[in-house]
């Protein structure tokens, strides 16, 4: 026989014997394997909540505008070591920029401003409450990226009187109005009635959490009849491309500095925020999910290492004279090793897979709740990484049996 076809015939019996042995003892090797799947499933939801933000990521920076800068009072990035009271005592940004800033620019394409916050929306006998609602001025749509599904957008008439009109987000619409048409039905806005002159297309939720189709938008003179105007008001600035837009963010500095009065030696009293600020944070984020998670998934396999190398000790002592049974009829030692490190492998993998099964419906569950996708490249790691925590912990048992005495084993009882 050839040294490959005994290999083949080798791992063929080893599989067999494996597959009797692990058969015979399913609640032991289940429970063996209990800290595998354990560790397997922490891995592939962790994996699956990282590939669910990046993908999200593109998608959630595009509803905030291309190439846009954002003037505000507070910086985005809120950090621990946030100084809220800093940034509470500046001054407000006014409603009167956005004409200085496009009088002055030279590079912006697009300049609006707005205004928001939560409140609640009534049809009928039908509320919706927690609803994002945002008074804006002309170029709004431009500088958010918005586009319109049905209906249209404010005309600059609308805007400059402060007209009762509303464009909707699809999942505001839906849960108003079911499968009605909207379009020219009044909605309560703050004991107001406006009406609907348009339906957003449908964007989805931002970074997985806010449902940015849960929101109507209003011209801003009839958002401030309603709400204050006093404080909150956002500037975005649009630029016509990437390669403007850094040069770009310094002459919105300069124009802001000078308009807010600051001489050379005050700092800026006034925000400019980037989509890109994210971009840290989300990082940030995955540093510190894959440190606890790896750290937790890696606690998990070495436990369920430790007891698998204490199972396989156990089966190699109950095995025993069947190990000098076969050495004394010609098995090589190699093959006892094999024969016993395929079955620690095999029970590492078993747990991996019953792992994986279970780690499909949570990522499911997951993303009803958060973001999670589960990739192909994931459950591959998931199988080598089980392989290998049956080789590590497997072969000391293994090597003891490959290395044993046949004269010794077959005196064992």
């Amino acid at each position: 026989m050839s040294k490959i076809s005994r290999f083949v015939n080798s791992s063929w019996e080893g599989l067999k014997i494996s597959l009797s042995a692990l058969g015979i003892n399913k609640t032991r090797s289940f429970l063996t394997t209990l800290c595998i799947i354990i560790g397997i499933v922490m891995v592939t939801l962790m994996n699956a909540v990282s590939n669910g933000m990046d993908a999200e990521f593109d998608k959630s920076m595009a509803m905030m505008g291309q190439n846009v800068v954002y003037v505000e009072k507070h910086p985005w990035n809120r950090g621990p070591n946030y100084e809220w009271w800093k940034y509470r005592s500046r001054r407000d940004i006014k409603l009167d920029y956005v004409e200085d800033i496009r009088e002055s620019s030279r590079l912006a394409s697009a300049v609006s401003a707005s205004a928001s916050r939560g409140t609640s929306i009534r049809y009928e006998d039908v509320s919706a409450d927690g609803v994002f609602i945002a008074g804006v001025t002309d170029k709004y749509f431009d500088t958010a990226g918005l586009d319109i599904e049905m209906g249209r957008a404010f005309t600059p008439e609308e805007i400059q009187r402060g007209a009762k009109v509303t464009v909707l987000g699809a999942t505001l619409a839906e849960n108003l109005f079911d499968r009605k048409n909207p379009l020219n039905e009044e909605v309560r806005i703050g004991g107001q009635r406006f009406r609907v002159i348009g339906l957003l297309e449908k964007q989805g939720k931002f970074l997985g959490l806010a449902d940015m189709d849960r929101r109507a938008i209003t011209p801003i003179k009839a958002y401030g009849q309603l709400f204050s105007l006093r404080s909150n008001i956002q500037i975005a600035v649009k630029f016509p491309n990437e390669e403007i837009l850094e040069e770009g963010e310094y002459e919105i500095e300069g124009i802001m500095r000078r308009v807010r009065g600051l001489d050379a030696t005050e700092d800026n009293d006034f925000e400019l925020n980037k989509p890109q600020a994210f971009e840290a944070q989300l990082a940030s984020f995955k540093a510190g999910l894959y440190m606890v998670g790896g750290g937790l998934t890696a606690l998990s396999l070495i436990i369920g290492g430790i007891g698998v190398m204490n199972i396989m000790f156990v089966s190699v002592r109950e095995r025993t004279k069947e190990i000098g049974i076969r050495k004394a009829v010609g098995a090589k030692a190699w093959e006892i090793l094999y024969q016993f490190l395929i079955e620690a492998v095999i029970m590492c993998l078993l747990g991996g897979l019953i792992g994986l099964l279970l780690s499909y419906p949570l990522s499911m569950l997951l993303n009803q709740i958060f973001v999670a996708s589960i990739d192909i490249s994931v459950v591959i790691a998931a199988i080598i990484l089980c392989s290998i925590v049956g080789l590590v912990f497997g072969f000391i048992p293994a090597y003891r049996a490959a290395k044993s005495d046949p004269i010794e084993s077959l005196r064992y009882e």
